[in-house]
């Protein structure tokens, strides 16, 4: 399994700098939540990735990235590369995973942070979640599979 930073860092590697398809810290974690929730619900319930969401003020974060990227504040990220590959020679993201990943970029990447922000404040994952807990994951898999039903 993947971990959140290969999924960060992958996202990084196709974002585009400059315009609409730039990645802030804040839109890179709503980009995490809509990547796991969605691998989720297409994957009988399997986690992309192993570590938990917490619902902040301003939507889900994974903490681990916020203290990794939360230098740049509100500002891009810079373009990362990424090598899809670990020191054995095996992937580090599957071709189904690296699907997901991408059908939710194709979707949600061209909004910035404080839209994602708004979406994730009306789904219930985060609205039944205190501030500051970690996100259930089976509320993530509850929401996104509801909504693969309808898509």
């Amino acid at each position: 399994m993947p971990k959140v930073e290969h999924v960060a860092s992958y996202l990084l590697s196709i974002s585009k700098p400059g315009t609409s398809w730039s990645i802030t810290p804040l839109k890179l974690q709503k980009l995490l939540y809509y990547c796991q929730g969605w691998h989720m619900a297409y994957n009988y319930g399997k986690d992309l990735f192993d570590e938990d969401m917490e619902a902040w003020e301003h939507g889900p974060v994974v903490p681990e990235i916020y203290r990794k990227y939360k230098h740049h504040r509100y500002l891009t990220i810079p373009k990362e590369t990424f090598e899809n590959k670990e020191n054995n020679g095996k992937p580090l993201l599957t071709n189904k995973q690296l699907n997901i990943i991408n059908v939710v970029w194709d979707t949600y990447g061209q909004y910035d942070g404080k839209y994602l922000e708004e979406l994730t404040h009306q789904e219930e994952p985060w609205i039944n979640t205190p501030r500051d807990n970690i996100i259930e994951k089976e509320k993530l898999l509850n929401f996104f599979n509801r909504l693969a039903r309808n898509v």
